[in-house]
Parts: C-alpha cells; structure tokens; sequence
C-alpha cells in the first residue's frame, strides 16, 4: 500500500524492533518513568499520538507500539493472532526493550492482552491503568459493529466495502467524541487495511479467547498484582458500557472507583490531557510507595 503523507509522517517518529522475526514499530517519547501503552481494534499505536507527548511533558516516557497485524508491524500469515500469542510477542518486545520497571495502560483488547504482560511481567509493573476494555470474556459480547468481522465471508465483504468515508462514520458513530481531520481517518483507515488489506485484522477478530480457562487467567493474574491500579472509562461508550464493562473491571481489580470521562470508546482521542494527569498520579503513587 502507498500510504499517505500522515502515515508516513507518524512512521517517521517510529523505530523498528523485532520478536521471534516479526517486525513492529515502536513510538518513544519523553525521559522518565516508562507508561506502556497498549491498543486494541481496529486500531494501532495511532490511537496514542495525543497521548504520548502529553505523557512526556508530564516527566513520563510514553511509549506505544503495533500489534502484529495491525498498523505498521508485520502480518505474517502464520502468527497466532489470539489474546494469548499478543501477549507473548507484548511481553517479549517489553523485556527486549530493556525497561526494568514500567507502568503499564491498556485499552480494548490491549486488555486482555495486556493482562498476559501483568501475568508475566507482574513485578516489573509499577501500576496499571485500565481504559474502556474487557475483563470477563465469558461475558463479553462484540458490538454488532465489530461482530460481523468474525464470522466468515461476511466479515470478508464488509472489510472490503469498507472505505475512508464509512470508516470514518463509523469511527465517530461509535468512537470519538470530537471529529478528527480528513487526514487523521485517513491514517486510522489505512493502518487499518495495511498491506494485507485487513485479512490479519480479520484474524484477530476470529481468535478472541472468550473463554472460562482466559477468564480464570485474568482473574489470577489481578488478584496476584498488588501495586496501585485504576480504571478509567469513556462514560458515553455504545461498545462498552460503563454499567456493563466498567463494572466488570472494578470487579476484578478490585478498585474502589471508577474515573469517567466525557468520551466515548477511544478515551484516549477524546480526554488524552486527563488521562495523562491520572497517569501522572499513578506514577507519583507508586513513587511513595517504593519510597
């Protein structure tokens, strides 16, 4: 694919970093603390543009990078696309990196695979905070939105019909409080189809581990985490609802309160100023704690 001018832009601030010969591209900004920040679908590290500089001006070092098959990373055929395989090739580009402790965000599925890097990586993590993701995926049902792009052909169809103009409804039917530049849906759009015009994504979407023996790693893996957490969550969220999806995850981590903010499922685009503020606090949190 001949990616527009945006894309190529936001490759420019990238460098690239290799698991188990799968290449991705990873985003790097500020001195301090590591905030690891991890995303879902049907997007990329994209998503946490806003986010990264405000972390950084906050004193933090933000950081971001794709999943294989989405965004820029690579999207071999034969990959296990599943939360789990996310999870490993997260959790090794993380111990490559060579970050010592970090602190560690999640969003969308970045929750479930993220969940695999605390499982794994539990003592590196200086805190965690959780945007509007899944935590019990036994009762976790897709939006009707993103459900057609699990079962077979017709998912096929509608990725292929899928252009900048409806992706962009879509994106902010469903996703985005404010509207974004023609620009931005491009990028969003592209980095979405890649090269492989969207089969991996689709690949994605058919290996979510909506399973009890999954469930049970998350739950084992919250419980196990001690260190400061907390959630914060897009109020206007259609995909997942605060009532619903927010309650499960103050559920499992057992968190007092829930942060809300006007936004809907990428709290990240909407609120990025808040979130790094809440971020910052964490980092100060566990700081006192070490201390």
């Amino acid at each position: 694919m001949k990616y527009a001018p945006v894309v190529e832009a936001w490759r420019d601030q990238s460098a690239v970093h290799s698991v188990d010969g799968v290449a991705t591209r990873v985003w790097n900004q500020g001195q301090g603390e590591a905030v690891v920040c991890i995303h879902g679908v049907p997007t990329s590290a994209y998503c946490y543009r806003k986010l990264l500089p405000e972390l950084a001006s906050l004193g933090m070092r933000g950081i971001a990078f794709d999943l294989p098959g989405l965004g820029l990373a690579d999207r071999p055929d034969q990959f296990d696309y599943s939360w789990s395989g996310l999870g490993v090739f997260a959790t090794k580009l993380i111990e490559s990196m060579n970050l010592g402790r970090f602190h560690l965000l999640v969003h969308d599925i970045g929750g479930p695979v993220g969940f695999g890097i605390l499982e794994r990586l539990r003592d590196q993590i200086s805190s965690l905070t959780v945007l509007n993701t899944m935590t019990l995926p036994t009762k976790f049902k897709p939006h009707p939105m993103m459900r057609i792009f699990t079962v077979p052909l017709a998912g096929e169809l509608s990725l292929a019909a899928l252009n900048e103009q409806s992706f962009a409804f879509t994106l902010n039917s469903h996703g985005f409080m404010n509207k974004l530049s023609r620009d931005e849906y491009r990028a969003y759009y592209q980095l979405l189809k890649g090269d492989d015009h969207g089969r991996s994504f689709l690949r994605i979407m058919r290996a979510f581990e909506m399973t009890e023996v999954f469930e049970d790693r998350i739950i084992r893996a919250a419980k196990a985490y001690t260190g400061p957490r907390q959630i914060i969550w897009g109020a206007d969220d259609h995909a997942l609802p605060l009532s619903v999806y927010g309650e499960h995850a103050r559920q499992v981590f057992t968190c007092n309160q829930i942060t809300t903010l006007p936004a809907k499922h990428f709290v990240q685009e909407d609120c990025y100023r808040e979130i790094a503020a809440k971020v910052a606090a964490q980092v100060a949190s566990a700081q006192r704690r070490a201390s």
